[in-house]
């Protein structure tokens, strides 16, 4: 029987999305077995109720107010505390930056093998992972027959899917000792906008955006969109956006519903990031750009031309779907 434990990531006093796309991957490799979820912080037990909406048959709670704010030592602490209560076969997370930085460090601690950025996870004869290796240009499948499999699992890459069970509550009290570090303060730059790494629909500038002033009606699309802006490293290394925007390689991966690349050539580095949205539209005046060799749907042209009448069009939409319902 597989004992699957997934780490819940809540932001701002809400549980992440990811958390429940984990959960039905959880679904899946424990059909028969058991699921469980763990989510810290002095007011984690309120989260119990969704987690148990997405599959999580236990939930471990760790009320401590050492752990509202992520510091490594204090989620490695209470995260080997369930560990050690649970003893599960496979831990799983989002790949998101706590995940990405909690889970090499429990990894290390078990002596066990890390598989990041998982973008799909299944069974047979053993669990296999898939994951993008080469900056996106390949997949690699890897079985793992490991008593214990740990893995971060690729945010928005698969859809989160109900399964409502009644959960068993487990409180551990949790002491948290020897903090290296302390969170004194946490100051948001998203001003209640979307969040880049969770957002369905992205619009991104690259260095052919030209200027800061030239992301404003990237803003106005993407906010017409519900969706967020990010941008490549050039247009950040030029100054034109926050460098919190940056998509690619060594900056966020995202995994949208809709992805539109404005200005942007298509460097392997920013494909990495970007290449598993579900649609990629590019819009670029060179038709030799790069980007048109991954988009599904392309336009050649000046996107201060382009990217206007794309906003009249939604606007138009809207106003109609509002007068129509």
């Amino acid at each position: 029987m597989t004992k699957v434990l997934v780490l819940a990531e809540a932001k701002n006093g809400k549980l992440r999305s990811v958390s429940f796309e984990v959960l039905t991957v959880a679904s899946r490799l424990a059909a028969d077995g058991e699921i469980s979820a763990c989510v810290f912080g002095s007011d984690a037990e309120r989260h119990s109720k969704e987690l148990s909406k997405y599959g999580a048959q236990t939930i471990y709670i760790a009320e401590n107010e050492e752990l509202d704010d992520y510091t490594p030592d204090g989620y490695k602490q209470a995260l080997l505390e369930v560990i050690e209560e649970m003893n599960p076969d496979v831990i799983l997370t989002g790949h998101t930056s706590i995940g990405k930085d909690i889970l090499p460090r429990i990894a290390a601690r078990l002596d066990k093998a890390l598989f990041s950025d998982c973008i799909n996870i299944e069974t047979d004869d053993g669990i296999i992972f898939t994951r993008p290796i080469y900056s996106g240009k390949a997949y690699q499948k890897k079985k793992v027959h490991d008593d214990v499999v740990i893995a971060t699992i690729r945010p928005n890459n698969m859809e989160a899917v109900e399964n409502p069970v009644t959960a068993e509550i487990i409180k551990l009290p949790v002491t948290i000792t020897d903090l290296r570090a302390i969170v004194k303060e946490v100051v948001s730059k998203s001003n209640g906008k979307v969040d880049l790494a969770e957002a369905k629909v992205v619009v991104s500038g690259g260095r052919g955006v030209k200027s800061a002033k030239g992301f404003e009606p990237l803003q106005e699309l993407a906010g017409l969109l519900g969706g967020a802006v990010g941008a490549s490293r050039g247009a950040c290394d030029a100054n034109y956006c926050d460098y919190s925007l940056q998509i690619g390689q060594t900056g966020k991966v995202v995994t949208p519903d809709l992805y539109i690349a404005c200005g942007i050539s298509g460097a392997v580095q920013h494909l990495a990031g970007m290449s598993s949205s579900k649609v990629i539209v590019a819009i670029n005046k060179d038709p030799e750009a790069n980007i048109f060799q991954v988009c599904d749907y392309g336009i050649v042209g000046d996107l201060f031309e382009v990217v206007p009448l794309l906003i009249e069009e939604f606007k138009s939409a809207l106003e109609e779907d509002a007068v129509t319902n």
